[in-house]
Order: C-alpha cells, then sequence, then structure tokens
C-alpha cells in the first residue's frame, strides 16, 4: 500500500516533487524514482492543507482557516481547549488516511492526534507491537478496527511520540504525524 500510494503522490507531483528524506530513502529502497528529486524537509509541505476549527462537544464549525493557520504554536490548542482541528492534505492519503485532528484531551492534558487508518485488521499484531516500542511513557493510544468502513479508528497522545514538543507550529506537528504514520505504515508493510 505505501509504496502502491507513494508512486501516486510523486506521479500526481511530477515533474516538481517535494519528497521528505524518509520518504526518498524508501521510495529508493522500493525502487519507484531516480536521484532526480528534491528533498525538501519541512512543514511548508501541508501547504495547501484544508484547516478547520471546531468546538469539540458540538463539532459545530467555529471558521476555516488559511494556510498559515499551520504557523500558529500548536500550544493554540491549549489555549483554546474546547476546540479540535480538522486537516484535510494529500499528503496523508501516501500512508492511507485522508485527515486528521487535533484536540487536547480534556482528562489527560495530552495533545491527541485522531484518524482514520487505512490498513487491514489482519495487521493489528504489526501495528501495536510497533505502538508499544516507539510511543514513550505519555503515548497513550486506542485502536479500534471498524468493520463498517473497513478503518482503523486510531488516536494517540502526540506527546508520547519522539521530537514533540509545545513549541512547535501545527504545520510542524503536521509532519511529526505525518512520519510517524509513514514509518508505521512502512513496518507494517515490512512484517508481512
Amino acid at each position: 500500500m505505501l509504496s502502491k500510494n507513494l508512486q501516486a503522490f510523486i506521479s500526481k507531483k511530477k515533474p516538481n516533487v517535494e519528497l521528505l528524506k524518509e520518504e526518498i530513502d524508501f521510495a529508493k529502497k522500493v525502487q519507484i524514482i531516480d536521484d532526480m528529486v528534491i528533498e525538501k524537509n519541512d512543514s511548508s509541505l501541508f501547504s495547501g492543507a484544508y484547516v478547520e476549527r471546531s468546538h469539540k462537544e458540538t463539532e459545530e464549525l467555529i471558521a476555516e482557516e488559511a494556510e498559515n493557520f499551520l504557523d500558529q504554536p500548536v500550544s493554540y490548542l491549549k489555549n483554546h481547549i474546547s476546540e479540535f482541528l480538522y486537516i484535510e492534505s494529500e499528503r496523508f492519503s501516501v500512508v492511507g488516511a485522508d485527515s486528521i485532528c487535533l484536540e487536547i484531551d480534556d482528562v489527560f492534558g495530552t495533545y491527541e492526534a485522531m484518524l482514520g487508518l487505512k490498513l487491514q485488521k489482519k495487521h493489528e499484531k504489526s501495528i501495536k507491537d510497533y505502538l508499544k516500542s516507539t510511543l514513550n511513557e505519555e503515548g497513550k493510544f486506542s485502536l479500534l478496527f471498524s468493520q463498517t468502513d473497513g478503518l482503523w479508528d486510531f488516536n494517540f497522545a502526540l506527546n508520547g511520540v519522539k521530537g514533540f514538543t509545545e513549541e512547535m507550529t501545527i504545520g510542524e506537528a503536521c509532519k511529526l504525524i505525518y512520519l510517524y504514520l509513514f514509518k508505521l505504515v512502512e513496518t507494517v508493510e515490512e512484517n508481512k
């Protein structure tokens, strides 16, 4: 799935393909690119993302935000605890997600990433093994397979991901989530 999705993403973006180092390494490993790809290693890779702010309790839309909203510090969520962010980016499709939601968990005070992940149910053990081995002690997660839509309902504390800080921007948090999911899917595929 990952190689197919990444190849589709690259084909769509040619000739101006900009990939993260991790994407380039993987693409070379599975032989889907040559050396003519530009490495881009910043959160601007999520430019063009669609961003909404909504109320947690009612899910009522507060506002659609412009692209520069991703430059806000992720701590914005702590200062607006009743809100959650909904973020769509075509880049998320590479890892089998359409979008992510970000919010502060009311009970634990952690930054939560929530998404639907397109991986088959048979990969449950590999997914859980990866999560347990890579998330630190703050890395609580919830993983539930939905037979209805064939997606994993996946929530995890961003605080548990190596490299997370409250000083990062929302765009940098998106990049961190994306790279975490990228390595998760890559590991699951390697363990087939």
